[in-house]
């Protein structure tokens, strides 16, 4: 018997629960999804794997057609409020978004000051702060792995990146006093200067890390568990990744080997030895283990800077201009005593300026517009790793079954108070 298809012209009428739910959807793609005899589900926002952002999807049973991002539910206006505060008052506001990697956020935005005012920055502060953004680096693709174990539903694996990540927390709260949002990187250097004990501690630490990170291996990154709900799942080819705009390790995981800290060297990296991990899988499990292999390159790069680190002052010497001078060689190590008033009436030369930043999940852009007479922006602009990816995102989830969302979701460590900034 041959079979036919009949279409049935229903006059598909958008519910009222949608249109007063204020979402990004289109009146034509709810009709046509109701003609099409698919799902209009809503993840999020509060959901525990939608991470404060609603995701809007269009299902064929449990088959994902289109997937339509609602973002801005953790927007704090970072970029707005910058403007009424002192150019050092930002720098806790710049840290928020991300929390976990806040020293790269630091060195981002600091590095866009000293390129405007052109301020000098010590060598030995350059390798703190080398230091510190790989241990953020380090912290952050835990904190991701975690959630993705999380995502996957396997607790162990979110126990063990955490806890390797506390001796990460641990060393940023020695060092600055906060376990998190550190505030320690400042235009010109860092505040205080890091003694040899504290050095040899995180130069011990790399290598238990490093050992503990085989066992974790075993445990959760190469669980045959883990594999089957990534492998072969949201695929991402080469040409699509660049398309549709991927950064960082989850452009890297689609064959394009592009890294800021090569591309464009700052601080200390041109210095450094480090490989930059690539696969040409494109698919979950490679945007994981791109990762992961960051963490042993990042350890890597920690001790080399360790060994390598000179002696001397870590505040450069246009902002010691403005201390006495029988207090510089104190004020050198330690910028407590003179911090306001060195810092507090900067004032930057007008003009548009720009910094590029390697952040644990891909390129971070600050753009900072001064008027020449105020000691605050007249313009600042973030524009965040999660909120490049956030494209690629939706589009690896199309032609994938619903439950594969935790997982592609989690491979690209998309975290919405970083995107909505």
């Amino acid at each position: 018997m041959e079979e036919k298809e009949v279409a049935i012209d229903v006059n598909a009428q958008v519910p009222q629960e949608v249109s007063s739910l204020f979402l990004p959807v289109p009146k034509e793609a709810v009709e046509e999804a109701y003609r099409n005899d698919e799902y209009l589900v809503l993840i999020g926002p509060a959901h525990p794997g939608s991470g404060h952002m609603r995701i809007i999807l269009r299902l064929k049973g449990d088959y994902i057609v289109d997937a339509i991002p609602d973002p801005g539910f953790v927007h704090r206006a970072v970029e707005k409020l910058a403007e009424t505060r002192l150019y050092i008052h930002a720098i806790p506001l710049i840290e928020r978004p991300t929390i976990a990697e806040s020293a790269i956020m630091d060195i981002g935005y600091v590095r866009l000051i000293e390129k405007m005012m052109d301020l000098d920055v010590p060598p030995r502060a350059l390798y703190i702060r080398t230091i510190l953004a790989e241990l953020s680096r380090i912290a952050d693709h835990f904190y991701d792995a975690g959630i993705l174990a999380v995502f996957l539903g396997q607790s162990t694996g979110y126990m063990w990146a955490f806890g390797l990540r506390e001796l990460i927390i641990e060393a940023f709260a020695r060092i600055t006093g906060a376990r998190t949002t550190l505030s320690w990187i400042i235009p010109g250097g860092v505040r205080r200067d890091v003694d040899q004990d504290m050095l040899k501690y995180i130069y011990d630490s790399t290598f238990y890390i490093e050992k503990k990170m085989d066992e974790f291996g075993r445990i959760f990154v190469k669980n045959p568990a883990t594999i089957a709900r990534m492998k072969d799942v949201g695929i991402l080819s080469r040409d699509e990744a660049i398309k549709f705009g991927a950064v960082g390790p989850f452009l890297r995981a689609s064959g394009v080997e592009y890294d800021i800290r090569k591309a464009e060297p700052y601080e200390i990296y041109e210095k450094l030895d480090f490989d930059i991990p690539v696969s040409d899988e494109g698919d979950s499990y490679a945007r994981f283990l791109v990762r992961v292999e960051e963490i042993r390159q990042s350890l890597k790069m920690i001790r080399q800077a360790v060994k390598d680190i000179p002696e001397g002052p870590v505040i450069g010497s246009k902002l010691l201009a403005r201390v006495p001078p029988k207090e510089r060689e104190k004020v050198g190590k330690d910028i407590r005593n003179y911090f306001f008033r060195t810092l507090v009436g900067l004032v930057v030369p007008e003009g548009e300026y720009t910094t590029l930043t390697e952040a644990a999940r891909g390129t971070l852009l600050y753009t900072l517009v001064s008027d020449g007479k105020s000691n605050m922006p007249y313009r600042l602009r973030m524009v965040t790793p999660s909120w490049y990816n956030l494209r690629p995102f939706m589009e690896a989830l199309k032609g994938h079954r619903l439950m594969d969302l935790p997982a592609i979701y989690g491979s690209f460590g998309y975290f919405p108070p970083e995107a909505d900034r």
